[in-house]
């Protein structure tokens, strides 16, 4: 069965299949088909698709390192040159088959390459699945800041598989459900409660299915980010920081699950604070969170440094840090600025917590 969500401009489909994909790879006439990897998808994801649709055999790979450390303007640079030896005109067509890094930095090369060319998101982690394949925003990382360069461009569709889930390690699988928590807390209380619940070993097709209901009813609604959409950075403004600095600190960086989860406690902290959001949803948040996600172990030292990745956020204005923030779970507010010494104050709470 093929589930069908409509965006805007484009649809998510949900099939084990990939029925829907063959019918929109015969219904254009693509003068040639490139397909985006890393090379853990290229081992375990590429399979899984031949295997699906034995007729996508007339295509070209391009295959990248796999991290958060490696989107960057050296590996964009690298699929453009791909792209032009092996002869990409404005009628080729980019399937990016991969987790978040795929999908954005692969977005970002076609919506760039001869000022545009067709591309399709095959997510194959759950933290692609219900975040990054939905709501055309493509980008790159630089100078440790995430996604600070990058598009509003809608793929032409976008095609969910679950099986692919079935090639992730566990600490993967966490790390996406991060995400989807983070959908109940800002949108929906009630799928909060289910996500309760969950066993992650068995998270259902219908938890997808909501995740991505959500961000792409935000995301119709405010497809360029000057207003509703900026709820989905909740956790992300403290998170990305977070994680931008395990990337450039740690032997083994935290995933980005890990960091956002780091960051929902911490900015759930901001919204008890500044707007009301009261102590007992407080505690419920963070002690769910932290049943999820073992704690990061920071010092104070550090403040100052994750402070500084702060002030590059995209969502500043005029040098003031801003905020998604909970008035009550399953409503979020935006645009809350907020001082510096409330953010240090939230990173304590964090810090401090048993």
């Amino acid at each position: 069965m093929i589930n069908e969500i409509k965006s805007n401009s484009y649809s998510v489909f949900f099939d084990k299949q990939l029925k829907a994909l063959e019918d929109f790879l015969s219904n254009n006439d693509y003068s040639k088909i490139f397909i985006l990897t890393d090379r853990n998808t290229t081992e375990y994801c590429l399979p899984v698709l031949t295997k699906t649709l034995p007729d996508l055999a007339d295509y070209d790979l391009i295959e990248i390192d796999p991290g958060e450390e490696n989107k960057n303007i050296d590996f964009c640079i690298g699929i453009w040159k791909m792209l032009l030896d092996f002869g990409a005109d404005r009628k080729s067509l980019m399937i990016n088959l991969g987790g978040g890094v795929v999908t954005d930095i692969g977005g970002f090369a076609a919506s760039t390459f001869k000022r545009g060319i067709d591309f399709i998101q095959l997510p194959t982690t759950l933290l692609s699945q219900v975040d990054a394949s939905v709501g055309g925003k493509t980008g790159i990382d630089m100078d440790g800041v995430k996604n600070i360069i990058g598009t509003f461009t809608q793929p032409k569709a976008v095609f969910i598989n679950s099986a692919f889930l079935a090639t992730l390690a566990d600490k993967q699988v966490v790390s996406g459900f991060a995400e989807m928590v983070k959908h109940g807390l800002i949108y929906d209380k009630d799928y909060f409660e289910k996500l309760k619940s969950v066993d992650l070993e068995q998270i259902s097709d219908s938890f997808i299915v909501r995740s991505v209901e959500i961000k792409n009813d935000v995301v119709t609604k405010d497809p360029t980010e000057k207003g509703l959409r900026k709820i989905l950075n909740f956790g992300h403004t403290i998170g990305h920081a977070i994680e931008s600095y395990s990337l450039s600190h740690d032997s083994f960086p935290l995933l980005h699950g890990e960091a956002i989860a780091i960051g929902m406690i911490s900015e759930a902290y901001l919204s008890h604070r500044v707007k009301g959001f009261t102590l007992e949803e407080l505690n419920e948040t963070t002690a769910y969170i932290l049943r999820l996600f073992p704690k990061y172990t920071f010092s104070e030292s550090i403040y100052d440094k994750l402070f500084s990745y702060m002030l590059n956020d995209k969502k500043n204005t005029n040098g003031n840090i801003g905020f998604a923030l909970l008035e009550q779970i399953g409503v979020c507010t935006f645009d809350i600025y907020v001082q510096k010494e409330l953010i240090f104050e939230a990173l304590d709470y964090y810090r401090t917590l048993n």
